[in-house]
């Protein structure tokens, strides 16, 4: 039991003699760093917009990256070489675009993105199979042997269906995507398809030189492969887009368009050319947005 003296106020010391504890706790002492923060190459921070899972939000994500205006299909005739005006010789890929036209509209309310189908060439009705024909004739466009796509960014940049896209299409200077079927070279090895560097020509290597070697580890990964491993397989026969060509030359008359460089696939296949993404729009001239009619090139020339 406490005694009276010590349950009496006046026995407890002055204020100023009691410590006093402060709720702020000192920040912990250590070695401040000169250089600047480095980027986090993870794209993690609590500062990031939340990604919605909605169409619209897809759509308002790759609006900047979308093109404006739809892209054209044409034919690699094969290659050849010209000369800058300094006198230095540089390789040349020769597209030709053959009666290429629009065929159909993709509207964001129907389908949900905006895009421009187009075709090229001509195939006769007997090859064609009915949904086709009654597709190519719904919209009054001759059949057509090849057909693609072309997203674009918005209504602004549909044409009108019928509309002929020649070679004047694009302009001497810009740039632009080519996208081709690469050339198959069919099952590879390893050296060839992946580059490996192969066995040991020597020092007891016996008809193993070429061969792809061990594809994984026996405990230590789990006893299986891995996912992805580089393996021999079928090799090309895929698309490949090739980025940032330059128009060199373009002849409307003869529909021939030179790119600078060299372009998937072998003579003969289908190119598809759109407007580069990581350069700036080009700047098209108002006449070749405008409305042309419909016509049709088989009946022309027939």
């Amino acid at each position: 039991m406490a005694s009276k003296a010590c349950q009496n106020s006046s026995y407890m010391p002055l204020s100023f003699l009691i410590p006093r504890f402060s709720p702020q706790f000192a920040p912990r002492r250590g070695i401040k760093s000169i250089s600047k923060p480095r980027p986090n190459r993870f794209n993690r921070s609590p500062n990031l917009p939340l990604l919605e899972s909605t169409t619209a939000a897809a759509l308002e994500r790759k609006r900047f990256t979308t093109p404006l205006r739809t892209g054209a299909l044409g034919t690699k005739k094969g290659m050849t070489a010209m000369y800058d005006p300094d006198g230095r010789r540089f390789p040349c890929t020769v597209v030709q675009m053959d009666r290429v036209q629009v065929v159909a509209h993709k509207t964001r309310e129907r389908n949900g993105y905006f895009a421009v189908q187009v075709g090229s060439g001509w195939k006769h009705p007997s090859n064609v199979t009915r949904p086709l024909l009654g597709h190519f004739a719904e919209h009054k466009v001759s059949p057509k042997r090849h057909l693609v796509e072309f997203k674009v960014k918005d209504e602004s940049g549909l044409l009108d269906i019928g509309k002929i896209i020649g070679a004047s299409w694009f302009q001497e200077g810009q740039y632009v995507d080519a996208r081709a079927n690469s050339r198959g070279m069919g099952f590879a090895g390893g050296m060839k398809r992946h580059g490996f560097s192969g066995q040991p020509a020597s020092h007891g290597t016996s008809l193993t030189h070429r061969a792809m070697g061990s594809a994984g580890q026996s405990q230590g990964g789990g006893s299986r492969v891995y996912p992805g491993k580089k393996m021999a397989g079928r090799m090309g026969g895929h698309q490949v887009t090739t980025q940032n060509v330059k128009v060199v030359k373009v002849d409307d008359d003869k529909g021939l368009v030179v790119l600078h460089g060299n372009m998937p696939g072998p003579d003969g296949c289908s190119v598809k050319l759109s407007d580069a993404v990581k350069k700036p729009w080009p700047k098209v001239p108002t006449h070749l947005l405008a409305a042309q009619p419909a016509t049709d090139p088989v009946s022309d020339t027939a």
